[in-house]
């Protein structure tokens, strides 16, 4: 049986960032668990405050930011962390040779549902002898040394890619370890599904609105194939599906807040998929450029996203 552990151990991978990836694992664990308890524990609900981009906070939200806020804090190879829910990064130790950016709880609205929610993460390798700041996760995409999330779902998954390839591992309760079920996971070029949320659509640009018209339109339209849509309202389930069966995923830019270049965060959400999305013979872009190549310009920026399939990536930009 293969498990996280031994193909860490087998890999290239150093044994400061192995402990890191353990961390992060053992700690999504206990939130699976948290999860598990659902209302029995009184986790559910919304914690009666915001995080720092205005967005209501869920108590799960809050809960699992702190349990791995305080273990990577903890590990003395994490030089600064990064979170979705926290206004600015939290130093660790001025010797760690990481920085940790994560979205401790992706899909905060199906927490309640009992619907499917996962924890993404994003690690960098660097050095100082200074204490960090935010400066220091300013770097783009491409320089990420590890990537991955863990779904909780009917089985609690991780997904993870250390820059050779994307592996799928599921956790065996029993044993208590990610055992490697998938390796290698691509993604086919082509597909007949999408995934959007067509309650937004007036927002789009025309462009977006007459891809996504095409799509619709089926075997009848100039795309002459049918497609079909999901939608799992949390990043984390619809990029799973996408590494699983293929497909594109799109939260494009829209005019509800034109100030903003789209909903989801670049450090948190985008690069981290994007990284396996690519590693995996995607393709992963905003409208006009590669998302593993944008140069932060803020911890909390956001950006669109169109990802997935490759050819139909190309499809959408066309548009």
């Amino acid at each position: 049986m293969q498990t996280l552990t031994s193909t860490l151990a087998a890999s290239s991978i150093p044994n400061s960032l192995q402990e890191v990836l353990h961390v992060i694992t053992t700690t999504c664990v206990d939130i699976s668990g948290k999860l598990q308890q659902g209302a029995s524990a009184g986790i559910l609900g919304a914690a009666g405050n915001e995080n720092v981009q205005g967005e209501e906070q869920k108590k799960l939200d809050v809960i699992s930011n702190t349990m791995l806020k305080d273990t990577l804090s903890a590990c003395s190879h994490v030089r600064a962390i990064a979170s979705e829910e926290e206004d600015d990064i939290v130093p660790a130790h001025t010797t760690g040779s990481y920085l940790v950016a994560f979205d401790p709880l992706d899909g905060s609205s199906n927490i309640d549902i009992n619907a499917m929610v996962g924890t993404i993460f994003s690690i960098y390798h660097q050095t100082g002898e200074n204490r960090a700041t935010e400066a220091d996760f300013l770097i783009s995409g491409k320089e990420q040394v590890a990537a991955g999330y863990v779904l909780y779902g009917p089985s609690c998954m991780l997904v993870l890619s250390c820059g050779d390839g994307v592996a799928m591992y599921t956790y065996d309760p029993t044993e208590h370890v990610f055992v490697l079920t998938q390796d290698k996971v691509t993604i086919t070029p082509d597909t007949n599904e999408f995934a959007i949320n067509m309650s937004n659509q007036r927002f789009w640009s025309q462009a977006m609105q007459n891809y996504v018209t095409d799509l619709v339109l089926g075997a009848e339209g100039p795309r002459e194939k049918n497609f079909n849509m999901r939608w799992v309202a949390a990043m984390v389930g619809d990029v799973h599906r996408i590494l699983c069966r293929g497909g594109i995923f799109i939260y494009p830019w829209d005019n509800k807040d034109p100030s903003r270049a789209g909903k989801l965060r670049l450090m948190y959400e985008a690069n981290p998929m994007a990284m396996l999305i690519e590693q995996a013979g995607g393709k992963a872009f905003t409208h006009t450029e590669r998302i593993l190549d944008i140069e932060p310009k803020e911890i909390h920026q956001r950006v669109a996203v169109i990802l997935g399939a490759a050819n139909e990536v190309d499809a959408c930009l066309t548009y």
